[in-house]
């Protein structure tokens, strides 16, 4: 996939908790502005969603937290493709320091394209499966 990460910014204060650290909501919220990217890599763009009306659920997330991020930190996600399914696609997120390059926390996201109308999941249209599978990189044994 594009070496171009999926979310870069910095750690504020106000994201900071009790202990010192970027509290877990934000850790979620900027996960989550990474999945848009990488969905918008893929061909499902706000444009795609609103004309189609498709959208994506979260079905499934596992984070994993390695290492603290404080007030000040810049941060980036890298996001890859793992698998697509007819309805679903599961991908992985790896959030660093940027400035230090250490892994701070990962994410595994299994996502569902739905139908908006009838609330239920809905095939790939066969031009986002195309792009989806040029960018897949299946995981590492």
């Amino acid at each position: 996939m594009e070496t171009d990460a999926t979310y870069r910014g910095t750690v504020y204060p106000w994201q900071c908790d009790h202990v010192g650290h970027m509290n877990i909501m934000w850790y979620v919220g900027k996960f989550d502005e990474a999945n848009w990217n990488l969905f918008a890599r893929l061909g499902l763009t706000p444009s795609y969603l609103r004309g189609s009306g498709r959208g994506m659920a979260a079905v499934q997330q596992n984070i994993t937290y390695k290492r603290e991020l404080l007030a000040g930190d810049i941060v980036e996600v890298r996001s890859r493709l793992v698998e697509i399914r007819d309805k679903s696609i599961r991908f992985m997120h790896e959030m660093r320091n940027a400035e230090s390059g250490k892994i701070a926390a990962t994410c595994e996201f299994v996502g569902v394209h739905m139908d908006r109308q009838a609330r239920k999941s809905a095939p790939f249209a066969p031009a986002i499966r195309d792009a989806a599978e040029k960018h897949l990189e299946p995981e590492l044994a």
